[in-house]
């Protein structure tokens, strides 16, 4: 009789049965909670790569890695920074294969992939300041332009920032004063390189 108590229908094992039902009630939480901040994984990867082809490939990875390892997330409600994290440090291994920047660059230097020259003079330092600007988001230290992204892109709160990126609150503030005091000082260079044009 107690055989048969452990026996579901369709003729399951009760630990099998509470297993699947756990697997698919997992699922579902994960696709509810990507729905919630699914292209998050891309912008972030975006803004360290400055690539759009390796920033997808990098999302593809970090919603892949996120799904396979949800189940050891304990805390469900910090999915989003979770999730930031894991892309983040896959973009971080991305940017640092020697290999892959020299590829970037030669492929970005190369003068068939510049910008097309703009026809009207304003549509002209409007791309010349764009494209400074990333250049000059780009030369920021990692660390500095992680936050600066986080904050400025992504609307981020400093203490969300913060357990994003796994660092005291303090420390969120000093990195944005930083890297708004570097980004300023190399955006004042380029409006003084326009001026005397």
């Amino acid at each position: 009789m107690q055989e048969l108590a452990l026996i579901q229908p369709g003729g399951m094992a009760r630990d099998e049965f509470l297993r699947e039902a756990a697997q698919a009630e997992a699922r579902r939480e994960f696709e509810e909670r990507l729905a919630e901040c699914g292209a998050l994984a891309y912008r972030v990867a975006r803004g360290v790569l400055r690539n759009s082809a390796d920033a997808e490939d990098v999302a593809q990875e970090a919603l892949l890695r996120a799904y396979r390892r949800f189940d050891r997330l304990r805390d469900r409600n910090r999915f989003r920074a979770w999730l930031v994290r894991i892309a983040f440090r896959l973009a971080l291994d991305r940017l640092r294969s020697s290999k892959r920047r020299e590829q970037r660059d030669m492929f970005l230097s190369h003068p068939a992939h510049q910008p097309p020259a703009a026809t009207a003079e304003d549509l002209a330092v409007s791309n010349e300041f764009q494209a400074h600007l990333d250049r000059a988001l780009g030369e920021l230290p990692e660390k500095l332009r992680l936050v600066l992204l986080l904050g400025a892109m992504e609307g981020h709160t400093i203490d969300e920032i913060a357990a994003i990126v796994g660092v005291s609150a303090g420390t969120v503030k000093s990195r944005i004063f930083y890297a708004r005091k570097q980004l300023a000082e190399k955006l004042r260079c380029h409006a003084k390189t326009i001026k005397t044009r």
